[in-house]
């Protein structure tokens, strides 16, 4: 029998929202904790528990209530964790910790083969990852301890009302296609990576909960589908009715210019990377994605042209890019239409 009391810690981002649709599909009776200031309207029947993660008191009295699972999307430090552990023990059937599929190896030790969940951990180019991992660790051990029965979800790149980013925002990437400036492509635009929408993300992950088999394991759900870095920049361009100028410009590179894009490059975005989701398949029955990468473009496009009426790029970021395209040109980078 799936869960059907719910506690979302979060909610209202691009991959929670869509979840607590798919729970509401389901029947389950959810409520989100978070501090109510995203302006993100929640759908009808959710109930919301304003607070703060960091007010010790508030949080802790979320645990006088019984849960059958906690569904944690807003926890990216041991801190946190431990936190999670001492208030949640014995108060849930469940409790789901969002990670991110950043904590498989960077860059990947084969690459004959989709990335399963069996694949090596460890991304020292990311801190986010590293710190992703030790939370992981910890709640896994408070599992096996018997304190927490604990489900670990890893995903990839879920959109639901914006553009996928590379080392930059998806905003700001938008915000250059309407200006008709050059896009920066890392390498040569031909690694591949994968794009879910979050509705196809929601109806894997409410199965999840409640769902014997996810208990003490850990699950990526993204698309099947993989496509170059270049598509999915051609794919935002047609949506907003622009061609998308790509200069190729190496990852290395990049960094040398701005070193706090290595974790977005070397920590991710570089590789290429194509899942097996065989084993969340295996677990809830019945599901794969009902969207493509130009799907998840396209239902995210109306959203992005709203943005970008009130969008204000940051202009020392946009001035450097500015700077690399015209030094990769100088050099000889061709633009590519």
């Amino acid at each position: 029998m799936g869960a059907q009391k719910v506690l979302y810690i979060g909610g209202t981002g691009e991959i929670s929202y869509g979840c607590i649709e798919a729970g509401l599909e389901l029947g389950q009776q959810i409520a989100v904790y978070n501090r109510g200031t995203s302006g993100v309207r929640l759908p009808e029947g959710v109930r919301r528990i304003k607070g703060d993660v960091n007010d010790a008191a508030a949080y802790a009295a979320l645990a006088r209530e019984r849960w059958d699972a906690v569904c944690q999307f807003r926890c990216f430090d041991t801190d946190q964790a431990r936190c999670d552990i001492e208030v949640f023990s014995g108060k849930t059937g469940q409790f789901v910790f969002i990670s991110s599929a950043t904590v498989y190896q960077r860059p990947p030790r084969d690459y004959a083969y989709r990335v399963t969940e069996d694949a090596p951990l460890g991304n020292p180019h990311s801190d986010y990852a590293t710190k992703k991992l030790a939370c992981e660790r910890l709640y896994f051990e408070a599992h096996a301890a018997g304190k927490l029965p604990v489900t670990v979800v890893r995903p990839s790149h879920t959109n639901r009302v914006r553009f996928p980013g590379t080392f930059i925002g998806g905003d700001h990437i938008a915000w250059r296609l309407v200006q008709r400036k050059p896009i920066i492509s890392h390498g040569d635009g031909t690694s591949l990576w994968a794009v879910t929408r979050c509705e196809d993300f929601g109806r894997a992950f409410a199965r999840l909960l409640g769902n014997p088999k996810a208990l003490g394991e850990a699950f990526h759900i993204t698309s099947d589908e993989s496509n170059p870095w270049d598509a999915i920049f051609r794919a935002m361009a047609d949506e907003l009715g622009v061609e998308a100028n790509l200069v190729h410009v190496p990852s290395d590179t990049l960094v040398r210019y701005e070193p706090k894009w290595a974790g977005a490059l070397h920590g991710d975005k570089t590789w290429s990377f194509v899942f097996d989701n065989s084993k969340v398949k295996a677990a809830v029955g019945g599901w794969s994605c009902r969207h493509n990468m130009r799907d998840a473009i396209a239902m995210a496009a109306p959203h992005v042209r709203r943005t970008l009426e009130r969008f204000t790029p940051d202009a020392q970021a946009d001035a450097l890019m500015d700077r690399i395209v015209r030094d990769q040109q100088a050099l000889g980078a061709a633009s590519r239409q």
